[in-house]
């Protein structure tokens, strides 16, 4: 196995690629206040924007579902990684080379499966791309040529060739260091006879990168009469390329996308590139599959999903393109953009028009034409017979559930009244109840009864640590709490803003915050040394306190709390005296209840010392409260 990257290295490694710079890879982001950036989760789905980053402090936090962590962590979840995979990735990145505790530096043939993978797939996008200008590859030149695409739109695009040998890829990559099992792992090459060949041969070569810019499949078009493949071929499914998981065209696309709240969605490879080259550069194309519910979620967390967002569908006008604006549509309700069909006169895809009438008409062709939902209801009606009420009959039946599952009331009340029009029935009000009423109905099959909540406490409390180890028993979190919300305003400046609250934060007990939650993370930073220490650098002290925490819950709610607003307006010093005393003194009121307590249970038979200990302890807690009530931050 290979050595320990050398912790220096992946401390390195961390300040060197801005957190918010790799997150925007995947995600648009858009200001949150106070330095903070925002954007859709890319890890569960979500209507409203609740994943934050924090470049300054290096994390990022979903508020939604509780995934946190720094650039490590970030790419590790989202590209399936090992640790080492990722620091490796990002090193490269950077241009930093990495040192390895055991053995020296890492030897290629040792780094994780999945960066084996991708590099092969560069070195194969390369190798494709110098095939491409050699004489055997004259056919894939002219097949660009007829299409409008010149030397500098293949380079553009990676586009290339594979040879027509056996085994060409193949060799060249052995001579890179790859084994047999790598190259078929990656789907590069296949078994044969006699051992591993090219699974491409004699085709022009489409590398697909994923989002983030790496080469993870290639789209291979046939090329020559006896070739007896499909006219396209895919990589197969590998550990780094799923089709349903991939847009061709993304990542070039991805920023334009963020910017305009716009995406084109074509049918093929060459469509991508003429919506590119006629200005249209928010193309992206399904990698020879229906575009489905993964795509949706790697669009909706470019568009934002604001109001003016926009997804418009440029499906061929034949039989096939129409069933794919129909599949589509199945799924436009999980986006909160408005979709559209574009489909261009006499049928043709956006590659054929530009041939056949240049870049203006590929630009007007993707203005928003036909709503999908119109265009979906008007295939289905064209099925029946509006002549007759039995033919209209049956096409409501159809059409109103797929008017009932538009979820905004305004939109689908607007959309029946226009199914009415449409079908030619003249009592629209009847057609608006049909649908409201099979609205409903959807509703209450699908609808869910109240989420349990036994045991709550206990497994908060087994979640944080503070059931099998001595500590705080206070209630469970509860943000309606004012002690809870105080609580968190100070480990969120404890975390944040450490000049604020050092050093009279460090003295302050475990016992102090009642949540487990919160006294857990208490407990984290003491053992990282204190509040002090991030008077010095924010990025290490977070990570210290992190590396303290007993467990995965608990580092998440530091991270959670590393990155959360603050409740204030001005956070100054005034503002964390204020949540320093809050949490002392309702501590000390906590105590002079339990004192008072205990001087009753007492009574004046006990013992005399004892009886005068405990009302001396009374008295300096009461006396001490006092002091805070009057003197605020001064008497602490």
């Amino acid at each position: 196995m290979a050595g320990r990257i050398n912790d220096d290295d992946v401390k390195a490694v961390r300040d060197a690629v801005p957190i918010d710079a790799v997150v925007s890879d995947y995600l648009q982001l858009r200001s949150a206040g106070g330095g903070n950036l925002k954007g859709l989760c890319p890890f569960h789905d979500e209507k409203s924007p609740s994943f934050q980053v924090s470049p300054s402090k290096g994390l990022f936090h979903c508020f939604g579902c509780q995934e946190g962590g720094d650039t490590i962590a970030f790419v590790m979840k989202i590209d399936h990684l090992s640790f080492s995979e990722t620091v490796e990735r990002l090193a490269a990145k950077a241009g930093i080379t990495l040192r390895y505790e055991e053995g020296g530096y890492n030897p290629a043939s040792q780094r994780g499966e999945r960066t084996r993978l991708v590099e092969a797939h560069k070195i194969a996008a390369e190798f494709y791309v110098e095939q491409l200008s050699g004489p055997e590859a004259e056919t894939g030149r002219k097949f660009l040529a007829e299409r409008g695409f010149d030397q500098a739109a293949a380079e553009h695009f990676g586009v290339g060739y594979s040879p027509v040998g056996w085994d060409h890829l193949t060799r060249f990559l052995r001579g890179k260091g790859f084994t047999d099992k790598e190259l078929l792992l990656s789907g590069l090459s296949q078994d044969g006879r006699r051992g591993p060949i090219d699974r491409f041969r004699g085709r022009l070569m489409w590398p697909i990168r994923d989002i983030s810019g790496e080469v993870v499949g290639f789209g291979a078009r046939k090329l020559r009469e006896d070739d007896n493949g499909p006219k396209y071929l895919n990589t197969p499914e590998t550990s780094i390329y799923k089709k349903s998981q991939v847009l061709y065209g993304v990542d070039l696309a991805k920023k334009d996308i963020a910017k305009a709240s716009r995406a084109v969605v074509v049918e093929g490879y060459t469509d991508v590139m003429a919506c590119h080259l006629a200005g249209v550069t928010t193309a992206i194309a399904t990698c020879g599959t229906a575009f489905g519910g993964d795509h949706i979620k790697i669009l909706r967390r470019l568009l934002m999903d604001n109001g003016s967002a926009r997804v418009i569908f440029t499906f061929d006008g034949d039989t096939a393109g129409q069933k794919a604006a129909l599949r589509a549509f199945e799924d436009d309700q999980k986006f909160a953009a408005e979709t559209y069909i574009a489909i261009a006169p006499d049928g043709m895809d956006p590659c054929e028009l530009r041939l056949a009438k240049g870049d203006e008409a590929v630009q007007d062709l993707v203005h928003p034409r036909t709503p999908l939902f119109e265009f979906a209801i008007r295939q289905i009606v064209s099925r029946y017979d509006l002549e007759t009420p039995a033919g209209r009959a049956a096409a409501l039946d159809e059409a109103a559930p797929i008017v009932a599952r538009i979820k905004n009331g305004s939109s689908q009340h607007e959309v029946a009244v226009q199914l009415a029009g449409i079908l030619g029935i003249l009592d629209t009000q009847f057609v608006v109840k049909r649908v409201a009423q099979m609205a409903r109905w959807a509703r209450d099959r699908g609808g869910r009864g109240p989420a349990p909540a036994p045991e709550r406490r206990s497994q908060q409390s087994q979640a944080y640590g503070t059931q099998a180890s001595p500590g705080p028993t206070g209630p469970a979190l509860n943000l309606r709490s004012p002690a809870h919300r105080t609580e968190r305003e100070l480990l969120k400046l404890a975390l944040q803003r450490p000049e604020l609250v050092s050093p009279a934060f460090d003295a302050y007990g475990e016992d102090e915050f009642t949540a487990p939650p919160y006294a857990a993370v208490r407990r984290a930073i003491e053992d990282a040394g204190g509040a002090e220490q991030g008077l010095e650098s924010a990025p290490e002290y977070l990570a210290r306190v992190r590396d303290a925490a007993p467990n995965d819950a608990v580092r998440a709610m530091v991270t959670e709390l590393a990155v959360e607003v603050f409740h204030g307006k001005t956070i100054d010093e005034v503002y964390a005296g204020q949540q320093l005393v809050q949490v002392r003194l309702r501590a000390v009121d906590r105590r002079v209840r339990d004192v008072t307590g205990t001087l009753t249970r007492l009574g004046t038979q006990s013992d005399p010392d004892h009886y005068a200990a405990v009302q001396r302890e009374l008295w300096v807690l009461q006396q001490y409260g006092q002091s805070l009530r009057n003197d605020g931050a001064a008497a602490l």
